[in-house]
């Protein structure tokens, strides 16, 4: 469901500042990032067969607390994959995060997830039929804490984890808006 709406991302941009992986940039009097790396981004509603929604919890610096999201992930970002394949970088995200592995996958969103910082864009996924086949966790450079939250307990659950410290991605409401419009036909 990608979408064929492009941007010159080069057009009348002066690059302020380049890391290893990101660049600082300045269109006109608007600054903001992008990617060094063409690289796909995705996050992940993977839902258990008894209704529950599987949620990642990691501490993330540019906030300095705990953050409770969707599975997501960069697509490209290893040797020899395709930036371009979300749905294979959706299932190696969901199982290398979580443990899981879908039967059923559906995209069913694509676009900006913060249109005024970055160029990046996101695509969504729904995946059920679930099977857990591993612990979780990421990669040897992430240190993430699976849950899986009945939907019916979700709000009482997520201000808990807000009293805790804990943040609240807000994708996690829009990937139930996804989940909700689906299920309704």
């Amino acid at each position: 469901m990608s979408d064929a709406r492009s941007f010159n991302a080069s057009h009348d941009r002066t690059i302020l500042h380049e890391g290893r992986f990101v660049r600082f940039v300045k269109r006109g009097a608007w600054e903001y990032v992008e990617r060094t790396q063409e690289l796909g981004l995705v996050c992940i509603v993977a839902v258990t067969d008894d209704d529950q929604l599987v949620l990642v919890e990691q501490h993330r610096p540019p906030i300095a607390a705990p953050v409770i999201e969707l599975p997501a992930g960069l697509v490209g970002d290893t040797p020899g994959s395709d930036p371009s394949d979300l749905l294979l970088g959706a299932k190696r995200e969901l199982e290398e995060e979580t443990g899981y592995r879908a039967r059923e996958w559906e995209q069913v969103a694509f676009g900006p997830p913060s249109a005024g910082l970055t160029t990046e864009m996101l695509a969504v996924f729904l995946a059920t039929g679930l099977e857990k086949v591993g612990d979780g966790g990421g990669d040897d450079e992430e240190d993430i804490i699976v849950h899986t939250v009945p939907l019916a307990t979700l709000d009482a659950w997520c201000r808990e984890a807000e009293e805790r410290g804990a943040w609240i991605d807000l994708k996690i409401f829009a990937g139930l808006w996804f989940l909700d419009r689906k299920r309704r036909g």
